[in-house]
């Protein structure tokens, strides 16, 4: 989808991923993406998502908090033609993963974790997707934080790989390394 430019999201305090920090991301995972299927957690814009759709990947789910991000999200991809590939859920993540998330057997999955910096919010998610069994080995997370928050991994099948500072930013690239 290389050039369409997405709608900004405008009255909600959300911190889009720079295209220089998106780009950095997808130079890191890959360029062909076929046959993931991909979680956008904290969703935003959705950029993320949309971006990994874009590079050929099977199914992407978006969840965020906020209606109006979700809503801006369905034009997102409605516009670039990918709303058939694609589920919206509502839920706070701070109150845990959506039940709808967790059903059905592990699978090979790419997880953007992009929460309101410095709240704590990525350690919990990081703990349930590893108890819930919905990550198959070979999955990986990409996980983004303030430049100078320290990102707590807890024990379990998820690993962290690397970090690396964006300015600002820090991507955080972690692995399921083998079933729970």
């Amino acid at each position: 989808m290389r050039g369409r430019r997405l709608v900004p999201l405008k009255g909600l305090e959300i911190r889009p991923t720079s295209d220089r920090v998106r780009e950095a991301v997808f130079d890191r995972i890959g360029q062909d993406l076929k046959g993931l299927r991909v979680l956008d957690l904290f969703a935003g814009s959705g950029a993320l998502g949309i971006e990994a759709l874009s590079r050929g990947a099977e199914h992407a789910v978006f969840v965020d908090r906020a209606a109006q991000a979700l809503r801006l999200i369905e034009k997102n991809l409605s516009r670039c033609g990918l709303l058939h590939a694609a589920s919206l859920m509502r839920k706070d993540l701070s109150r845990g993963l959506p039940r709808r998330l967790v059903s059905g057997a592990p699978h090979e999955t790419l997880v953007f974790l992009d929460p309101p910096y410095r709240q704590g919010l990525i350690p919990p998610v990081l703990a349930a997707l590893g108890e819930v069994g919905i990550l198959a080995p070979g999955s990986l997370i990409v996980a983004e934080t303030a430049w100078d928050e320290t990102l707590s991994v807890p024990t379990g099948p998820v690993q962290l790989l690397d970090s690396r500072r964006y300015g600002d930013t820090c991507i955080h690239l972690l692995a399921c390394e083998t079933r729970p």
